[in-house]
Formats: structure tokens, sequence, C-alpha cells
């Protein structure tokens, strides 16, 4: 598990002194939305009438989207120099206004494309603005412009080699680009349990922004690619309900894991949030951050 280092964002108007996502911070602004802002009102009508066979059906896909040991055939790609680059991009995604799925569609992307295909040092970040804009295209109204991202780069590459790129990414991974994503199973679980009564509206809203804020931390580090999508949704979950003390915790029975993947995966996240404190607290709401703990003991 990794801190995520201070990285600067080209034209941000932030020197990252903080953390590596504290550009929004530093200009005044939360990145993450608060309750009152997000998601309201829960649309469980729509939840109700296609919710859980949406669901089964993203579930089933997870092996097939699920990159394994994508650094295997990198020789010049490490954990270290990934953790760099999605630090880097974490900031840049947010600069956009970019939406948390577009982040992780990012980051299964660029993992998915880095199994199938050795890729250069002094490439890599040229890589991770491409499936930067992959990703956009996908669930963004107004994706970013090619010439604003290689700006991002200080002009290191040019239009014609992010085109290229583009191409070979997609050709490399079959168009197949739909993966189920962190967002998706943490929305899903978010609604299945306000449709249980199990929680009030605003508890599960608060909570689901607390696991987005450890979800994001989490995609930066290589220790956990190894899970699957909806096991590190109910995880993040689980810990943001010890953290905000909410009654009734998520069931972590909900995604059907192994309970000693499901134990393993918590503790990872418990070190991953006590490293990162002060990142977690510049990405997420400040009546969030009153409200919970972020020194969560697991029992």
């Amino acid at each position: 598990l990794r801190r995520l280092r201070p990285v600067r964002v080209p034209g941000s108007g932030s020197d990252g002194a903080d953390s590596p996502v504290a550009s929004a911070a530093a200009r005044g602004s939360s990145p993450l939305l608060s309750p009152d802002q997000l998601l309201a009102p829960l649309e469980l009508q729509t939840f109700r009438d296609y919710g859980q066979s949406c669901y089964a059906f993203r579930k089933a896909q997870e092996s097939h989207f699920h990159p394994l040991e994508s650094l295997a055939r990198q020789p010049q790609v490490t954990a270290e120099s990934r953790c760099k680059l999605l630090s880097w991009l974490i900031p840049v995604h947010r600069q956009f206004g970019l939406s948390f799925e577009s982040l992780c569609l990012t980051v299964n992307t660029l993992d998915r494309f880095l199994t199938t295909t050795p890729v250069a040092a002094d490439c890599f970040q040229l890589l991770g603005v491409t499936a930067l804009l992959i990703a956009c295209k996908q669930v963004e109204v107004h994706p970013p412009r090619v010439k604003q991202l290689l700006a991002l780069c200080c002009g290191a590459f040019s239009r014609q080699q992010l085109c290229n790129l583009e191409c070979i990414v997609l050709h490399k991974l079959h168009f197949s680009l739909g993966a189920p994503t962190i967002s998706f199973f943490l929305e899903h679980f978010t609604q299945e349990r306000v449709e249980a009564g199990q929680v009030e509206v605003s508890e599960a809203l608060e909570a689901q922004i607390l696991a987005r804020g450890v979800a994001e931390l989490s995609l930066a580090d290589y220790a956990f690619t190894s899970y699957v999508p909806s096991l590190l949704a109910i995880c993040c979950l689980a810990l943001a309900d010890q953290m905000l003390q909410v009654p009734c915790p998520v069931d972590l029975r909900l995604g059907k894991h192994p309970e000693a993947a499901l134990q393993d995966c918590l503790r990872k996240l418990q070190l991953l949030v006590a490293i990162n404190s002060t990142s977690l607290t510049h990405i997420l709401p400040l009546q969030i951050c009153k409200k919970c703990s972020l020194s969560p003991s697991l029992k």
C-alpha cells in the first residue's frame, strides 16, 4: 500500500502541497458533492423495475473485464509509476469536472491495455490521457478536447500520437469498453439499502460519498487490482458505514463474495485510509469530514 504523492496539475493553480488530490480543495471547493447535491432524488422506481436484473448482468461481466496482474508483462512500468500516473490523473479528472464513473473506466481501460501490450516508460503518460479520453467519450456529455489533454502533458505528445494510440487501445481491447465499475456497484448497493428501508436516504448518500473517496484512493494502488469492482465497492461502503457510525451497516453478504476475501480487502482499505487520511479529507465535503473518524478500527 502506498501514500499518494503530491502531484502538480498543469494549469490548476495548485502546487499540490498537501496531497495529490488537493487541487480542487486549494481552489476552495469540494471535489465530491455534498449529499443534498448528489442523487437527489434517488430514482427508486427505476431501481425497482430494473435494478436487480441490471446488477446480475453487470456482475456476470466482472470476470471478463477484470485485468489480472496487469504489470506482469511490463518491463518499464512499475506499481510505483502506475501510482504516480493515477495520482496525476485523479486531480486531472476532477479539474475537468468528470464523473467517478469516468475515472473508474479510465483505470480499467489502462490496466486492461497493460495486460496486452508492453508500454515504454516515456509513453505511459500518453496512455493515461488516452484512456481518460476513451472513458469520457462513453459517459460524459462534454468530454475533454484532445488539445486540452495534450496541454496537460506540456506539449510532450502530438495530436497524431494520441489518436494513433487511441486506435491501438481500441483494437487491443476489441472495442469492448463497457466494464462494470466500482461506481456502478456503489450506486446499486446504496439504492438497494434505501429501498429495503435499512437506512435514511441522507445516511445512505453520505456513506456513498465517503465510500467513493475511499475507492478513489484505492484506484491508484496496485495492491487493489486483484479485487473485482463489486467486492471493492461493498468493502468501501462497509468501511464508510463504520467511519460514519451508521446504525445499520451494509450487509457484506450482498455481493456474495468469500468471507476471507472480504476481510482481506477491508484490512487493506483500513490501512490505505490511515496512510492517506490527509488526502481523503481534501476530497470529501466538510460536513462528512466532521462526522467520520479517519482512523477506523475494524472489528
